[in-house]
């Protein structure tokens, strides 16, 4: 089962996100900052090319650990969003998974359609039993992928990080091994 180069439909894919892809991963954080802000810590840290690698060198590092891995989400070529593995723990069986957007993409499925290949891969291909999503209340398109995914609504932490000057909420979603029916296309229904 390929993990990477799964086309999305159309004209879009998701492929690895590497450090040597640092450049285009700053400017196109610095092109949706606004948009990505609100939601992602990264995306106030992530300011310049320097600051892109590092970002970058953490999940491969990750990755060559097995721990973690990053991917980003290509329309006609042109990065659009990612998503990821936050945490990877294949001891535990236990992952955490996030995802993000541009402005131009959303509302197009490929977010759903590519965390749905990144679960499918984590069930099938390395046994991970639990597979979480955690997501501030105001995101309202965020928890609609964890639906779409069949993920559950098992709690929120109340006040868990601070971002933008406020304590934040996160409502954790998951979804069982054994309750993922999915190909990796259709969001496990």
């Amino acid at each position: 089962m390929a993990l990477f180069g799964h086309p999305l439909g159309g004209t879009a894919a998701l492929e690895p996100l590497e450090p040597w892809q640092a450049g285009e991963f700053a400017a196109y954080v610095a092109r949706v900052r606004p948009h990505l802000a609100p939601w992602l810590p990264w995306a106030h840290a992530v300011t310049d090319t320097a600051s892109a690698r590092q970002w970058l060198e953490r999940y491969a590092d990750e990755q060559a650990h097995g721990r973690g891995r990053v991917c980003g989400i290509r329309v006609d070529g042109e990065l659009e969003g990612g998503a990821l593995f936050r945490v990877f723990d294949t001891q535990s069986g236990v992952c955490e998974l996030g995802a993000w957007i541009s402005p131009a993409a959303e509302g197009t499925g490929l977010v759903t359609r590519a965390c749905a290949h990144l679960v499918d891969w984590a069930v099938r291909a390395r046994g991970i039993v639990r597979v979480e999503w955690r997501v501030t209340p105001a995101n309202a398109r965020s928890v609609a992928v964890a639906k779409r995914l069949g993920m559950r609504h098992e709690g929120t932490l109340r006040q868990v990080f601070p971002m933008n000057g406020a304590r934040q909420d996160l409502e954790v979603w998951a979804l069982l091994a054994d309750e993922w029916a999915g190909d990796g296309t259709d969001g496990g229904r």
